[in-house]
Formats: C-alpha cells, structure tokens, sequence
C-alpha cells in the first residue's frame, strides 16, 4: 500500500542502523554515527547514546546536544572532546534549520540535559525520537513517525507501586545510618537523583563520592539541582576518615564498582529492573530499590496514545524489548509498528 508519510520519514523506516544510529528524516542520526547524515544529535550523556562520537566530531557538519548534556560529557570525557567548532547546543524548543528540515529538541526526564530529538521535513511530516524517557515529566510530542524507546517494552515491565520507592529508599539509608557507612551505587544521573531526594529529606551525614560522580554532580548542580555538600574521596582527608573509621555517611559510586568497594557496608542498587516490589533485598545488607529514569511498559503505550502517531518504530539496538513493545503497540493501540533494526 502506498505510505501515509514523505519520502524521508519513509527512510527512516527502512534505514535504521546496526550500529545504533537512530535516523530522523534526509539529515539527522541521532545517538549513532552515520556517514551519510551531516548531523548528529546526542540526546544524553550516556555511553548507549554517545556511539561513534569521536567519527561524528569529525566527519559531521553538526554534533547537536543540549548545553547541559554538553557539560556533562565534557565532566565525564575532559573538555577536549568538545571543543570542536562543530559542536553546537540547542535549548529546549530551539529549532535548527537545515537546508529543508528543522530540528528540535524537547525536554524527557531521564537524567539532566537529555531530549527528545524532532525534525520536521519540507513536507510538514514530524519525526519523532523520544530516547530515554520517564512519564509523567516528558511532554509527550505529537509526530506522524515516532521512534520509541523499549527498555521496558515488555507487557510485564511495570510498576504498580509508583514513587513508594523514593520514601523507601529514605527509610532504608537512615536505618542503615544507625549501623555506620551506606553505600548507594548506581549510573550517572541516578546517582544524583539520589542525593537529591536524600538531601531533601534532610538526611544529615556527609556524602561522599570518587573523582567522575564529584565532577557530574557538579554539573548537575550548577544546573539546580539540590545535592548538598559533597566530600571528594581522593584527596579530602576527612572523607578517608570517615570511612577508614566506619562512621555514619552515604558513599555514592558508579554501578561498575559494585565488584570493588563496600562489602562492609549496608549497600543499596538504585536501579530500575525491579517490578515486583519496591525494595527487594537480594542479600545479607544488601538492597535494590527501584528508582527508574525510564518509562514502563504502561507509560510506553501511554506515549504512544498521546503522541498519535501514523506508524511506531521501537528502538531495537539497545537493551530492552522492541519485539513485544511492537506488537502490543499493534494490537492494543491499532496503530502500524515494527521494532528496527529488524
């Protein structure tokens, strides 16, 4: 049958790249390299979505991202990396026009700086690329053609718990609190959201944090974020101290160093693969607690029903489940849909 959409958002249909380039009309690849697109959008700070940076610094007429997500590559990566003069940052609802398509990012609560990556061709037709995501925050943006993100595009990916988490967690630190150190481990972004409801719930004891989650809570900060005060364990004393001594603080640490740091410690995963319950412990002083930047499988339908789109892609190249995210789409939504690449 003959498409409902232009000729460039039938290429993003049929074009998705194997190497994690999500494309968005004639132009635009968007958390990939792609060698035919002039530009590249980065629309957060984490390594699934920063892939083939370096060949887009480049090769690209424009890497775009947010000045915040800027900032917060640059506390992760050095500021080298960005100083290319290619580099450009787009402010919520700024729109960059290029030769007939304009681009737009949007605001999605994932974690500071990230977008929603629009682009609207000579033909009217919106294509929409939501990334990372959480509802109820992320103003959901009509399109024609949405690309969907599918971490949890599983129908049993849900949580009938909603934000329990949050009190929880609160509950759980300052119980913890009383016996000595707790250790919080989780990515960047998450981590920061995690001092911030702690420090919200006026949980008084230092935090302390190795070099790389120092520098993006102080990005994050400058940003408004409301983390208190925080002790750099590599050169402050005092932070040493507290720890050599075993006395009451909340360490932070990416979740890569779970292997390395804190066996002696209450130690708490904030994550979001947990959907049974809200905590669950899984061993002796040990906790997840399900704090999620990413929208489940509810919410992802829920996107979809207000966003009203002509066809759905789900995001097939990273982790999650764009076969079944798909298939629901069809059958509860009515609406056409294929997971990409297939």
């Amino acid at each position: 049958s003959t498409p409902l959409y232009s000729s460039a958002a039938s290429d993003v249909y049929k074009r998705q790249t194997t190497k994690g380039a999500v494309l968005l009309g004639t132009h635009v690849a968007c958390d990939g390299f792609d060698e035919d697109k002039p530009l590249r959008v980065v629309t957060h700070a984490h390594s699934d979505h920063m892939l083939g940076l370096r060949q887009s610094l480049k090769r690209c007429e424009a890497v775009v991202m947010t000045p915040a997500t800027k900032d917060l590559m640059e506390a992760m990566k050095g500021p080298p990396v960005l100083m290319m003069e290619n580099v450009k940052t787009l402010d919520y609802g700024e729109t960059f026009t290029y030769e007939d398509e304009r681009l737009t990012l949007h605001y999605a609560d994932h974690i500071l700086g990230a977008a929603q990556a629009l682009v609207e061709d000579a033909e009217g037709t919106r294509i929409l690329y939501t990334s990372d995501f959480k509802l109820p925050k992320t103003p959901v943006v009509e399109a024609d053609i949405l690309v969907l993100e599918a971490t949890y595009g599983n129908p049993y990916r849900v949580r009938p718990f909603g934000m329990m988490a949050e009190g929880i967690l609160v509950s759980l630190v300052e119980q913890g609190l009383k016996r000595g150190p707790v250790h919080v481990f989780g990515y960047h972004g998450k981590l920061q959201q995690v001092m911030q409801i702690l420090h919200e719930a006026k949980v008084k004891v230092p935090f302390i944090v190795p070099d790389e989650v120092f520098q993006v809570s102080k990005v994050c900060a400058r940003y408004g974020m409301r983390l208190g005060d925080c002790l750099l364990l590599s050169t402050e004393e005092k932070a040493q101290s507290i720890l050599n001594r075993h006395e009451p603080c909340v360490a932070f640490y990416h979740m890569c160093s779970r292997g390395n740091v804190g066996n002696e410690a209450l130690r708490i995963y904030a994550t979001g693969w947990q959907f049974i319950r809200p905590c669950q412990k899984i061993g002796k002083g040990e906790y997840r607690v399900a704090l999620s930047g990413h929208s489940d499988f509810n919410e992802l339908l829920r996107y979809v029903e207000k966003c009203k789109p002509k066809m759905v892609m789900t995001d097939n190249h990273r982790y999650g489940d764009a076969f079944a995210l798909a298939k629901e789409i069809e059958r509860q939504l009515n609406v056409p849909a294929r997971p990409v690449p297939s």
